[in-house]
């Protein structure tokens, strides 16, 4: 039997950075997944979606060791703006990270870029990667965690880290119900490029059905990109996804109320359904959850993967020095993230259940409202810091 201190069972960007993170402190970290990551931009089943990292992100990779590495490829965000294209005229506000700091909001990076770099730091730290292996069996005592792979081969862990995704098979295993809303929603994800720069600027439409939303990247072959994340409701989805991309085009330049100029898309088109998950708890004898494992929401202000990163830094520093699955650990890792998860959660499922909305009253209160956050300094300036995650959900 292989021992180790961390067994974390999921290698997305979550699973890997958590490697990183926790073996770069010294721990000894087995990875499990049943796949290896997909580390191409044109390698199948790449992952062609953006993430941004925002600051306290930034600061878990750098102690990593991870970020500079990563970080030349990444496009700043220096500004949110938020458009209500609801209403003629049209609501825009823009919330400047030079109100709060002097670095930028956070960076933009492409999932598939994010995989390969944390991946190479992974292999760097010497970690014990098991690809191609999944969690068959998990049983917990008050010293350890005993696991079982796909393979037969047994691991005794000290802690077993959850990072398996929202349908994970190890939050199932050690007996984490979770609470599950399905909006009705599907995310298509794709690339453009446009006319107008977009100056650093992640803009955020709302209409009715749901936000979208264009992410800086990096200019390419003389022409301004962005990423972008197009959420409504799923049949109208379906059937743009089987649209021809000419028409398609043009469905998302209405959409996108001109506000780069043309768009023209340089990517596939890629489909997720939205839904919201949030575990029971984040804990168990001898398991912790991370991540999707723990909770999924909807990819609006970039709270996603910021989110998980904030449970592996906690856990990180919790863990320093100590048994990281001891009960006291665990107990103190459930008091600090679960009641700011739930809090970050329930304003994602707020802002997203507006956006849905096709009401003119709620449309209009919706426009009203982001004036008033806006306008507000005080609030603007708070609400900011606790979309970086750098203040915590009162």
């Amino acid at each position: 039997m292989t021992e180790t201190d961390i067994l974390i069972a999921g290698a997305g960007p979550a699973g890997l950075a958590a490697a990183c993170a926790l073996g770069a402190e010294g721990h000894r970290v087995t990875l499990v997944d049943p796949a290896p990551p997909v580390t191409g931009e044109d390698a199948p089943g790449a992952d062609l979606r953006t993430t941004a990292l925002l600051q306290p992100a930034r600061d878990l990779l750098d102690r990593a060791g991870v970020w500079e590495a990563l970080a030349p490829h990444g496009s700043e965000l220096w500004t949110m703006r938020i458009v209500d294209a609801s209403r003629r005229p049209h609501v825009t506000r823009d919330f400047d990270a030079m109100d709060i700091s002097d670095a930028p909001f956070g960076w933009n990076f492409q999932n598939w870029l994010l995989r390969r770099e944390l991946l190479a730091r992974v292999e760097a730290l010497g970690i014990d990667t098991r690809f191609g292996q999944s969690v068959d069996r998990l049983f917990t005592r008050e010293t350890e965690a005993r696991v079982t792979l796909s393979d037969g081969s047994r691991i005794a862990a000290r802690l077993v880290l959850a990072c398996d995704g929202k349908h994970s098979p190890v939050r199932a295993m050690a007996g984490i119900g979770a609470r599950t809303v399905d909006y009705g929603q599907t995310a298509i994800v794709f690339a453009v490029a446009h006319d107008a720069p977009h100056g650093d600027v992640s803009t955020e439409i709302h209409r009715a059905g749901g936000p979208f939303t264009l992410v800086p990247l990096a200019d390419r072959d003389g022409a301004h990109r962005s990423a972008v994340v197009w959420m409504d409701r799923a049949a109208e989805q379906a059937r743009r996804m089987e649209l021809p991309e000419d028409i398609f085009a043009a469905e998302a330049n209405e959409r996108a109320a001109g506000v780069m100029g043309e768009l023209r898309l340089v990517s596939p088109r890629a489909a997720w359904p939205i839904l919201s998950r949030l575990a029971h708890r984040m804990t168990a004898r001898r398991v912790a959850l991370a991540a999707e494992a723990a909770h999924a929401m909807p990819p609006i202000g970039a709270q996603g993967l910021n989110t998980s990163l904030a449970d592996i830094a906690t856990l990180r520093d919790l863990a320093a020095g100590t048994d990281p699955g001891s009960a006291r650990v665990l107990d103190r890792y459930q008091r600090r993230r679960y009641p700011e998860v739930a809090a970050r959660m329930a304003g994602i499922d707020l802002l997203n259940r507006t956006s849905i909305a096709g009401a003119s009253p709620v449309q209009a209160a919706r426009a009203w409202g982001v004036g008033a956050l806006h306008d507000l300094g005080p609030v603007r300036k708070t609400l900011m810091k606790l979309g970086m995650g750098s203040a915590r959900p009162a």
